[in-house]
């Protein structure tokens, strides 16, 4: 999803006090008990060949098409991990 500067602008001028977080819940101790450390895993630049509609598709999305390819590929790896266990 990408956000115009424009949005990104009114956004920034909000001020605090009128930003509803009574939703937000605190990050008490039972929430950091759950957690994991998580290291980001390095990136490899490749050559790969894929069809033209396709990557057209992945650049109509914006920027950061090819993050999304590779969420896109991460997901449909973690869910053939998680299969064959």
């Amino acid at each position: 999803m990408t956000i115009s500067p424009k949005r990104v602008e009114e956004l920034e001028n909000i001020p605090e006090s009128a930003i509803d977080t009574s939703d937000i819940s605190e990050l008490d101790a039972s929430f950091w008990s759950q957690t994991k450390l998580v290291t980001p895993l390095t990136k490899q630049a490749i050559s790969l060949r894929v069809d033209s509609d396709v990557l057209d598709w992945f650049k109509s999305q914006g920027k950061g098409y090819q993050s999304l390819m590779n969420a896109v590929l991460r997901s449909y790896v973690e869910h053939h991990v998680k299969s064959s266990e």
